[in-house]
């Protein structure tokens, strides 16, 4: 009786260290899809991830770059110290602009062209109250910025 005892607490131990690794490899192999999904909800980011090179010519892994590194969407207000720019999902964050964030297209560019409706990509730190302080700002051009957007009907 003691013997059968024993192998039935030996079988429910080893039973639940299996459950238990398993689902720590479950949730591990979850993790880094529901931090993307997140991040493409909120319409910042670069969705999908990859890997980008920041100001400082470093590579980052651009799917678990914090909130507010990488910001793309389209001006929709603007002042002589911040714009606001709206995210692909209609958010939008405030970007505050320093004595040197660096602003580019083509060719250099300035605070004159940044401009309502214009599309950009700004690499920054965010802020305590959720908006971002630009290191650099770049012009794109305006194209379908959503890869998942369904096309308009002709």
């Amino acid at each position: 009786m003691k013997n059968t005892i024993i192998i039935f607490a030996i079988i429910v131990v080893v039973v639940g260290a299996g459950f238990f690794y398993g689902g720590m490899s479950y949730a591990k192999s979850k993790s880094g899809a529901r931090n993307l999904v997140f991040g493409q909800r909120q319409g910042f980011g670069v969705a999908g991830g990859g890997i980008l090179r920041d100001s400082t010519g470093q590579l980052r892994n651009g799917g678990n770059r914090a909130a507010g590194s990488f910001i793309n969407g389209e001006i929709i207000a603007q002042d002589d110290k911040s714009i606001t720019v709206k995210s692909v999902d209609g958010g939008s964050k405030i970007i505050f602009l320093a004595a040197g964030t660096q602003i580019t297209k083509s060719v250099d560019g300035s605070i004159t062209d940044l401009e309502l409706g214009k599309n950009v990509m700004i690499t920054g730190s965010a802020n305590s109250d959720g908006s971002v302080t630009a290191q650099s700002i770049q012009l794109r051009p305006n194209i379908l910025i959503n890869a998942t957007s369904t096309p308009p009907v002709r």
